[in-house]
């Protein structure tokens, strides 16, 4: 009888070891740096994945925003507890680029693991910033964006302006919101996110067509040197200041600019530039007002303009030390998290461009844009004209630190103690000096 039972014992853990076995699933862990909503829609992505198929889980977590996410990673890739996938923000590109080793790039690993992948489904303007100087994709495009314009309709019929006619030119900006002023109907003409840097630098070169910096805005090496101290730069940053001075203007701080939404939801100011990620969000907090969208503005006499935005947002790097299986698995799931279905669901639910050309005819065929005027904006603002070497992005080691310098610069100008061309310059000096301390270190 006991030999009996020890038998029966024995045959059923093989058969729970075998079954185990049999159901054992690959972990892909997933970094990421979207709270919140978009947060939400980050584990469903990886949920529907994991239910679409038995033999791989995705794991998503959420690793603080961009910046903090990329100090993390550096810091767990020396401990040896890397993730096998990380979103990184795209001024972050330079700086993944240049950690030799450390990155699988997504062109080899779909081609080593038989993944079908072609760079071509992807816009060009996406995959452009993305890739090295052989035309390599390095890291999977997943959200991108890039800046509009948003207005308040009812703001715009109260001061008389046509409530479907947004302002095209910087010259219409001033004009508009001065009108607005003039009337009563907001304290404020408009406000930006990013004012020193995403918008009023790095978008104002890419329209204007004039270089950020040198080797194709940092395209073309380690040995770029920033050059958007440029007159057109210059024009801008003194209308700031003056228009901060009459009122037609107001600041809403550095980087993406805490303050700039709520000035905006509040209806102090009419109209605001912000990314086109924000959408939603602007949807949903714009409760008493009517939304209305539009492109960038430029300077009316600047030959050429406008010529195309630049993107933002992130892609999904690849990081080295896994096993076989689990990049087998990576490579299944940025194909999955690439198909028409996906883009197009993640596009349409947050304002983050389409980044595959199937996403962007899938939403048509849907009936999206029609539905959502305005929708669009982002896509053929970026798609107006093929990029340049001055306008398919900036691509520097260290740009979070040279931001940063130019949101001291601009502060600068705004509180009266520098002009423009001097804070401009300053920053141009101050940048080179972190571009020569990242060459050093990664020559």
């Amino acid at each position: 009888m006991v030999r009996l039972s020890i038998a029966t014992g024995l045959t059923a853990l093989a058969v729970a070891l075998t079954s185990t076995t049999a159901f054992a699933q690959t972990e892909i862990s997933w970094w990421h740096s979207m709270g919140g909503e978009l947060g939400e829609r980050v584990e469903q992505i990886a949920a529907d994945f994991n239910a679409s198929q038995s033999d791989y889980v995705v794991v998503p977590s959420y690793r603080g925003e961009y910046e903090e996410s990329l100090v993390n990673t550096i810091a767990a890739f020396r401990a040896g507890e890397q993730p096998d996938i990380v979103q990184v923000y795209e001024v972050g590109t330079g700086t993944m680029m240049a950690a030799k080793g450390a990155v699988y790039p997504v062109y080899q690993l779909m081609a080593d693991h038989g993944a079908n992948f072609d760079p071509s489904a992807y816009l060009p303007v996406v995959t452009g910033y993305y890739t090295d100087t052989e035309g390599n994709m390095l890291s999977m495009p997943f959200n991108s964006s890039t800046p509009i314009l948003y207005y308040n309709k009812t703001v715009f019929e109260k001061a008389g302006l046509d409530p479907n006619t947004p302002p095209k030119t910087w010259e219409d900006i001033e004009a508009f919101s001065k009108k607005i002023l003039e009337s009563g109907a907001a304290s404020c003409g408009f406000t930006m996110g990013y004012a020193a840097t995403w918008l009023g630098t790095e978008n104002v070169s890419a329209l204007h067509n004039v270089p950020y910096g040198t080797l194709e805005n940092g395209f073309g090496g380690l040995g770029s040197e920033l050059t958007f101290n440029h007159p057109i730069a210059v024009r801008l940053w003194e209308k700031l200041k003056e228009w901060q001075d009459n009122g037609v203007f107001s600041y809403g701080g550095p980087a993406g600019g805490p303050d700039t939404s709520p000035k905006f939801y509040a209806q102090d100011c009419a109209i605001m530039m912000n990314s086109s990620a924000s959408r939603a969000g602007v949807l949903t907090n714009a409760k008493d007002f009517e939304v209305g969208f539009g492109m960038l503005p430029y300077f009316a006499d600047v030959e050429g303009a406008p010529q195309n935005s630049i993107i933002g947002g992130a892609t999904l790097w690849v990081l080295s030390g896994h096993t076989d299986e689990e990049y087998t698995g990576v490579a299944q799931f940025l194909n999955y998290l690439s198909s028409a279905e996906v883009q197009a669901t993640f596009h349409q639910a947050t304002g983050y461009l389409p980044v595959t050309t199937a996403a962007y005819e899938l939403s048509q065929e849907q009936g999206y844009y029609e539905a959502n005027p305005g929708a669009d904006i982002a896509i053929r603002q970026i798609n107006l004209n093929p990029p340049t070497e001055n306008s398919k992005g900036v691509r520097f080691g260290n740009m979070p630190q040279i931001r940063t310098v130019l949101d001291e610069e601009l502060q600068a100008v705004l509180n009266g103690s520098k002009s423009a061309q001097e804070a401009l310059d300053s920053a141009v000096e101050r940048g080179n000096a972190i571009l020569r301390e990242f060459e050093a270190a990664n020559q």
